[in-house]
């Protein structure tokens, strides 16, 4: 009845097989895997492109982690009595941030936390809050070492981008470089060591921290961080669903297109969409 509900469909309708999302997946691993994937979100873009949605000059860049459908501890130990490979061949652990805690003499220590798993690299346009682009790692990767992915794809878009903003992982001479050789302007935050140094190379990052477009960057980067609260709240995106890199790549592009449609249908007719969309992701 959900199924039927979210579809438009009559209650006397026939609603969907319960082998039909797991055809879907089957077909576009077929077809390509993520580069078919690629394709499916750039034509939700091109849509709402057509239907007037406009797409500003700001974009950004960050990721998001979601846990392997894995009981690590189960799986170790299975591992170590029988030899067999992880249940997830494709899954790492990686640091997902720091929290801060009280040790036993009462002293208030940072320590990292980790996750085993994968990531969402994601590229999303600040003003039409519609994520653009997307590259699926195993949860050990560098975020600052999907950058260059995330601009390759998204200048097949056609987009009047000229600024990306990211947090401080994506602050590498790389990826500063990559966007002055292609006359884009960055937003990357800087890390402490670049401007407290004490040679005159500082300078060039000080002047950076005056300008407008880096300003106006980070000060609108927490709209993806709020979209991927909502990828995370209302479809799932804390668990992997499946097993598997291909897997969980269909699972973090089809969030992409549910939320992507989810702001088409607001932008377009001013309401919010109402529909079951946990179902749909």
């Amino acid at each position: 009845m959900s199924a039927k509900c979210f579809l438009g469909l009559a209650v006397d309708e026939a609603g969907p097989d319960h082998t039909t999302l797991t055809a879907f997946k089957r077909r576009i691993i077929d077809r390509g895997g993520e580069a078919c994937l690629q394709e499916l979100l750039a034509e939700i873009v091109w849509q709402a492109h057509e239907q007037g949605v406009v797409f500003g000059a700001v974009q950004l860049v960050d990721s998001t982690h979601t846990v392997a459908n894995v009981n690590t501890k189960k799986d170790e130990r299975r591992q170590e009595k029988s030899g067999k490979r992880p249940r997830d061949r494709r899954a790492r652990w990686g640091a997902k941030g720091t929290k801060h805690r009280r040790n036993e003499n009462g002293e208030i220590v940072k320590e990292t936390e980790y996750f085993y798993g994968y990531k969402m690299h994601t590229s999303m346009n600040a003003e039409a809050e519609m994520i653009t682009s997307v590259v699926v790692t195993s949860g050990n990767a560098h975020d600052g070492k999907q950058f260059a992915a995330l601009v390759e794809r998204d200048e097949g878009l056609g987009l009047p981008i000229g600024t990306y903003a990211g947090d401080r992982g994506y602050d590498d001479g790389e990826n500063h470089y990559l966007l002055e050789t292609k006359g884009l302007h960055s937003a990357l935050r800087l890390n402490d060591k670049r401007t407290q140094k004490k040679d005159k190379n500082k300078q060039v990052w000080l002047d950076l921290l005056q300008t407008v477009t880096y300003k106006d960057g980070q000060r609108v980067r927490y709209k993806i961080e709020r979209k991927y609260g909502e990828g995370k709240e209302n479809h799932g995106l804390r668990r992997c669903r499946y097993l598997g890199w291909i897997r969980y790549a269909i699972q973090a592009y089809l969030t992409a297109m549910v939320l992507n449609l989810k702001r088409m249908v607001r932008l377009v007719t001013g309401t919010p969409f109402k529909g079951r969309a946990r179902l749909a992701a």
